[in-house]
């Protein structure tokens, strides 16, 4: 396993996973645990639930990166395809969907946590790590990690720059969740999430066609 560290891939996994978790559901359950929790046990929750997510996916994407080159460059890059699809339509929702979609999102958050005591921290850590690892399991960014982990074969890079763009995004989720909420139309931002996958798509098929031209 190459454990070396690599500041270009770290970049680009931390610009890819904070564009696609912006819009998403741990962005939205950040802003709803900080208007009923203190936030800083909220993002530490939230971190270690976060941390233990990319652990995974990047072990996976380890395990994948196991297999011949191509194989891995073909899933590799069927799974930027189908995330780009995913954020691309999801970006192409009107306003009006979208926040119906944010409202729900919210409602299922706030029953998570309509029980729990607010001057705990202790379980104010514990509800907001089980509300998000619940959630986010099996998401597209931790499919995202492994794909990107599987494809460069450095996971310890993938893991640094997966788990730094997770934090940043619900530590803005929690400071200033609303107000950039009101202010920047997170459709758009899926949007640019997709083409950058998409970009990614196409750079993975290139390099598959590559290694399946070389002797």
């Amino acid at each position: 396993m190459n454990l070396t560290f690599d500041l270009g891939i770290a970049f680009t996994t931390f610009f890819v996973i904070f564009l696609a978790e912006l819009p998403d559901k741990s962005f939205i359950a950040s802003i709803v645990l900080a208007t009923r929790f203190r936030h800083f046990y909220v993002w530490l929750g939230l971190s270690a639930a976060f941390f233990l997510q990319c652990l995974i996916a990047v072990a996976a994407g380890g395990f994948i990166a196991l297999l011949p080159q191509e194989p891995v460059l073909a899933v590799t890059a069927a799974f930027f395809v189908i995330g780009a699809i995913i954020l691309i339509r999801g970006g192409l929702k009107s306003r009006v969907e979208e926040a119906a979609h944010e409202a729900e999102e919210e409602s299922e958050v706030l029953a998570k946590v309509s029980t729990t005591p607010t001057d705990s921290v202790r379980r104010t850590i514990i509800t907001s790590f089980v509300v998000i690892f619940a959630a986010e399991w099996g998401d597209l960014t931790q499919i995202f990690a492994a794909a990107q982990a599987a494809k460069t074969g450095q996971p310890l890079t993938v893991f640094v720059g997966a788990w730094l763009g997770l934090i940043a995004v619900c530590g803005l989720g929690v400071v200033l969740g609303r107000w950039l909420q009101q202010r920047i139309p997170l459709s758009r931002v899926r949007i640019a999430s997709g083409l950058v996958l998409l970009v990614l798509a196409a750079w993975t098929t290139v390099e598959l066609f590559q290694a399946l031209s070389t002797p």
